[in-house]
């Protein structure tokens, strides 16, 4: 059987990618990455919000082709259930698909206005107030996660929750976005994870830069 392969764009500008790669790597996958240069064009849109492009993240497993995030984390629970990407309980598992797909279609604002960006740092970065209204609302989802679960990490274990607003917690630390102690808790333990550690190090690594998610005062 061939080895898995998981399909990856910019390590430091695609929160796409990141959270494809988290769902295989929190899966216990072993696969090789594929990765497609920012200055393709396909890739290139996905980046800048542009399109939905199929290309990444792309999962490729047993004869299986996966490309769109959700379904990847869903067939990763099927096939790796020791894992526990979703939860055991089913009113807890509905909660996490719920938030999950919130992540996934919405906070267009937050996208647009504070795009993942790895290398950067904007201290004092003025938030919109359209995208501080996207900021509140994942404040309180995370809230309500740790309520209900006790943590550390939303649904207690880590799982895909956690994968799927992975590339929440880099905006905030990119953008000085300030948390209360709880919520900065959660987001420092995101970011101190292994694998998120073993990102971020790649994403510096990178010598492509995309002018327009590169801020200017």
């Amino acid at each position: 059987m061939a080895k898995p392969t998981l399909t990856i764009s910019s390590k430091n500008y695609s929160s796409w990618s990141l959270r494809g790669w988290l769902l295989a790597k929190f899966a216990g996958l072993d696969f090789d990455e594929v990765v497609v240069g920012p200055d393709d064009a396909s890739a290139r849109a996905e980046i800048l919000l542009l399109s939905s492009s199929i290309l990444v993240p792309c999962l490729r497993h047993d004869g299986a082709t996966i490309w769109d995030t959700l379904a990847i984390g869903e067939y990763l629970n099927e096939t790796f259930p020791e894992a526990g990407l979703l939860p055991a309980d089913r009113i807890e598992r509905a909660h996490c698909r719920s938030i999950s797909g919130e992540i996934h279609s919405g906070f267009t604002t937050l996208r647009a206005s504070l795009p993942v960006n790895l290398k950067g740092h904007f201290p004092g970065f003025k938030v919109w107030t359209r995208a501080q209204a996207d900021i509140d609302r994942i404040w309180a989802i995370w809230h309500d996660c740790l309520d209900r679960s006790g943590g550390p990490f939303l649904f207690g274990p880590r799982g895909m929750a956690d994968a799927m607003y992975a590339p929440v917690v880099t905006r905030f630390v990119t953008y000085d976005v300030k948390l209360e102690p709880r919520l900065k808790a959660y987001a420092d333990l995101v970011m101190a994870m292994p694998e998120m550690q073993e990102w971020i190090e790649a994403a510096k690594a990178e010598p492509e830069e995309i002018e327009e998610l590169e801020v200017e005062y």
